[in-house]
């Protein structure tokens, strides 16, 4: 747990520091470097340490490049101890930016190359990489990019030297765009204003603004350099009060950043511009600023131009000693640094030399390895040849004794269809008959009434005519009269009751009779209507106990729809049926507050797509239907009802009767709560 607070301070340390250092690259005061120093004299964990270092071989790198080299390299050794890839990466370029400053450019690439390596591959994004003080990445992602935009920054410092124009652009160019990619503000403006040292005036004051701009978006505060720029492009044209302007910004963010080696070049821009314009005082104090400021970076190109500052700055006085003096340093550590350029050179070439000597040796390989596959191939091929003949041998006298074997299978598979389809014929027709055993209880129900009233009736007139054969007996005319009209009154309700069975068996014969196939205008309000009371009143009569509430809900605007009536009623009749005994199952279990309750409604809908379409709906209070059945309520033959009360075929067939007809049947339902079919007809077809 200590160890744990300690990383977390460690890790929010450089974001409270004051003004002179910017937590987006973790920068420390001359204070925290003495703190962390002091800490690494006690501190036992080795990622602590490894935090520690890196965040002193930052501040280093610009005030002391040896001290900073020195601390990167602890760091080093102790991510290759920890196995932690990221910050290896990490490591190898912040050593490799440090000999970018001692002008060691090879030394730089071998570290950059490694650096480059390793975050080139996305699997090291594993690692536990934390922001800490580098950069603003949110993730190991974004810490890889990072490093690998800046590999592509350092790869210019290669290219430059040796004379590599275009590749140099092009790195940086690379670099812009992978910083772009993760909205790293710093990558991105060190690309851009890298690049700005490579092009014409013009363009380098545009890459330089468009450098500036994104800094300024991206909070970054490190743009000393820019303005350094800026100043010396503006001093190049001759426009001094620019390059006044932009060398005072420089030096005041050089200095509030504590980027001595930036400063350097700030001051020297400053003296340029004092003595161009024949200010000696000025230009030689400045001069003298800069050689300051150079020895304490004591960086060999800031030392260089120190130098010849102050030999610019002596001319002007006419102090020829002074002026040579330093003109002979500025000489002799400039053969120095074109030694190592010639040096770096030769071994940038031997280094080519075997690298290509590396790569045309790996081509040899790669080509004997190709023949070797090639040959192995060819016995592969022949080899899988013979194999083959003794297979399609061996198959094809199986082959001949499988046909045999496969004939007596499919004789017994045809006498199995067979049986199959005969099967399934059979309880289709029971299916059939179980619904005509339902609509002839609904209709001996329905007819029953009728019936009732015509027998109730003709006892009643034959009362009334043995009373008025007593009453002519008696000659009483008057009365005689009056139960003559009784009887007449009766007569017209046994009349009327006849009637009324005559329709409804004539209705009934009419649905019940074998379909024909062809369709016709049907009201399908009135097909409901005479369904849902036979439903109820066969369910009625198998049951004398069961009591529910049914509603039938029309919609009269609905015109007459082209179906065959037989099939679309047995669709009504088994949707109706199956709402019936959901509400009597729930009934039988359900509370004394439960009311069943069976609806039917017809509606003319207008789809969206365009045609008409007329919908019934059959709904019910009923338990519902468990998720886990319902998509094989349809399926034929799957049936939740005990052995032998359901074949499984009332909604498969219902479903193929509408899909016949050109419509739908869909269903709702919510466990617990109810169902609801709903069948949709095209109307006009």
């Amino acid at each position: 747990m200590k160890a744990l607070i300690k990383l977390i301070l460690l890790c929010v340390m450089p974001l409270c520091t004051i003004a002179q250092t910017d937590p987006t690259w973790g920068y420390i005061t001359a204070q925290q470097a003495d703190s962390l120093k002091r800490t690494l004299q006690t501190e036992k964990n080795d990622t602590l340490k490894m935090a520690t270092y890196r965040s002193l071989g930052l501040y280093y790198q610009e005030i002391n490049t040896d001290s900073g080299c020195y601390f990167h390299t602890q760091q080093l050794a102790l991510a290759k101890k920890l196995n932690m890839k990221l910050w290896e990466a990490d490591a190898n370029g912040n050593i490799s930016f440090c000999f970018v400053l001692l002008n060691d450019i090879m030394k730089s690439y071998e570290y950059n190359l490694a650096s480059k390596k390793l975050v080139d591959d996305g699997k090291n994004e594993t690692d536990n990489w934390r922001p800490w003080t580098f950069s603003n990445s949110k993730n190991s992602y974004e810490a890889r990019i990072t490093i690998l935009s800046r590999s592509y920054r350092f790869m210019a410092y290669m290219w430059g030297p040796l004379g590599e124009k275009e590749k140099e652009k092009s790195v940086l160019l690379e670099a812009a765009k992978l910083g772009e990619s993760i909205n790293n503000a710093q990558a991105v403006y060190s690309a851009y204003s890298n690049l700005s040292d490579r092009i014409s005036p013009d363009s380098a004051i545009f890459f330089t603004n468009k450098a500036l701009k994104v800094a300024e978006a991206g909070g970054f505060k490190r743009t000393g350099r820019s303005f350094t720029r800026l100043s010396r492009i503006y001093l190049g044209k001759k426009m001094y009060d620019s390059a006044f302007v932009f060398a005072r910004k420089s030096i005041a963010i050089n200095k509030a950043e504590n980027t001595p080696r930036s400063l350097v070049e700030s001051y020297g821009i400053l003296s340029t511009i004092f003595g161009e314009l024949n200010f000696k005082d000025s230009s030689l104090f400045y001069a003298n600023k800069a050689m300051e400021t150079a020895w304490i970076t004591g960086l060999p190109q800031n030392l260089l131009n120190a130098y010849r500052r102050l030999s610019f700055s002596n001319q002007l006085y006419n102090k020829i000693d002074s002026a040579l003096k330093y003109e002979q340093l500025a000489n002799n550590l400039n053969d120095s640094l074109q030694k190592r350029k010639i040096d770096d050179l030769i071994k940038y070439q031997n280094f080519s030399f075997n690298e290509q000597l590396r790569l045309k040796k790996l081509e040899e390989e790669k080509t004997a390895y190709a023949n070797n596959l090639k040959m192995l191939g060819l016995l592969a091929v022949l080899g899988g040849i013979l194999v083959a003949a003794f297979i399609l041998y061996r198959n094809n006298r199986q082959k001949q004794k499988a046909n045999i074997v496969l004939q007596e299978q499919k004789d017994k598979v045809e006498s199995t269809l067979h049986e199959l389809k005969s099967t399934q014929a059979q309880l289709i027709q029971s299916e059939k008959m179980a619904s005509l055993g339902e609509l002839t209880a609904g209709i001996a129900h329905e007819i029953q009434n009728p019936l009732n009233f015509v027998n109730n009736f003709s006892e009643v007139s034959n009362e009334l005519i043995s009373e008025l054969v007593e009453e002519v007996d008696k000659g009483n005319t008057d009365e005689v009269k009056l139960i003559a009209k009784d009887v007449q009154q009766n007569l017209e309700k046994i009349h009327h009751h006849g009637k009324r069975a005559d329709a409804i068996v004539k209705g009934m014969l009419q649905h019940s009779r074998a379909s024909t196939g062809q369709k016709e205008p049907t009201d399908i309000n009135a097909l409901c209507d005479e369904y849902l009371r036979l439903a109820y009143h066969g369910l009625k009569a198998r049951d004398n106990s069961f009591e529910a509430s049914f509603h039938f809900e029309p919609d009269n605007t609905l015109p007459n729809i082209n179906v065959v009536p037989q099939d679309i009623g047995r669709v009504l009749l088994n949707l109706i049926n199956n709402a019936f005994q959901a509400v009597a199952e729930k009934q039988k279990t359900a509370g004394p507050n439960y009311n069943p309750e069976v609806r039917v409604s017809t509606k003319l809908i207008f789809p969206p797509a365009g045609g008409l379409r007329g919908a019934v709906s059959v709904s019910d209070n009923g338990p519902g239907i468990p998720n886990a059945i319902k998509d094989k309520i349809f399926q034929p033959f799957f049936t939740t009802k005990p052995t032998g009360q359901g074949t499984g075929l009332g909604l498969s067939l219902s479903y193929d009767i509408v899909k016949a007809h050109g419509g739908e049947l869909k269903m709702e339902t919510k466990e617990g709560e109810g169902s609801e079919f709903i069948i949709s007809l095209p109307v006009n077809t």
